[in-house]
């Protein structure tokens, strides 16, 4: 079956640069209208405009994702400009580090905010639209620490573990309306948030942790998207797709 998003409409958050940038251009080259929102203004232009010189259709719309509001206000922007929403990606995020007794309570809420809370005020403003349609997509994109918690990093993986479990449970409620929703797990990504890694530390750890040689690229999780945004997958919901070039296989490499 080809894998087309001809006359879908989607949206992606955090979709200025990274992984969301590649979704946004991977979704326009299928054939979807594709509205880009984040916060950063300048960025989520750039995208469209790229989008738009190849002959696709798209939107910026400035958004922060942690608000009831402004979510609300992208849904409503991307439905007027192209007439529906078909497929919602949840891909906006950061990563703060820091032990519970290391990190306060406005950070803790702040990273559940933009990486759990999102995709709740996502998929709430979205699902009506996507129930007009008859039918939807909605993928979030966890991280592997969302499967096992990480050092340091205890709030992020408390939220990306809930991103998964919140996906089940939107697969569980809403499935019966031909609304699928998905999770995607990248390991090790090369985009700008990891851009500040030394190459000789990537190198070591991924050496140590993946079986797979190379660093994953962003285009490849655009590529797992697409299919799964596609009537390819129309079976599929409530499962998690991890690309990690094997890491989760087992705990460590001999």
């Amino acid at each position: 079956m080809e894998l087309t998003l001809h006359n879908k409409v989607a949206m992606v958050t955090g979709g200025g640069s990274g992984i969301g940038r590649a979704i946004a251009l991977a979704f326009a080259e299928a054939g979807a209208a594709v509205a880009v929102v984040g916060r950063t203004p300048a960025k989520l232009s750039a995208v469209a405009a790229e989008i738009r010189r190849s002959g696709g259709r798209s939107l910026a719309v400035p958004a922060d994702v942690s608000r009831g509001d402004d979510v609300a206000a992208a849904v409503d922007s991307t439905v007027a400009a192209f007439g529906g929403l078909d497929i919602l990606v949840n891909n906006a995020g950061f990563s703060p580090s820091g032990r519970v007794t290391d990190i306060s309570e406005a950070e803790w809420d702040e990273c559940l905010a933009v990486n759990l809370r999102s995709v709740f005020l996502g998929a709430r403003a979205a699902i009506p639209h996507m129930q007009q349609r008859g039918a939807g997509v909605i993928l979030s994109v966890a991280g592997t620490f969302g499967l096992r918690a990480a050092a340091n990093k205890a709030a992020y993986s408390t939220a990306k573990a809930g991103v998964i479990n919140l996906t089940r449970a939107i697969a569980l409620d809403y499935g019966p309306e031909r609304i699928r929703c998905n999770v995607i797990c990248p390991g090790y990504v090369d985009t700008p948030l990891t851009a500040g890694v030394a190459p000789a530390d990537r190198d070591a750890f991924l050496a140590a942790t993946q079986p797979l040689p190379g660093v994953i690229q962003a285009n490849d999780v655009a590529a797992l998207a697409v299919y799964l945004a596609s009537e390819a997958a129309n079976m599929i919901t409530g499962q998690v797709f991890v690309i990690d070039g094997g890491q989760q296989a087992g705990l460590y490499r001999a």
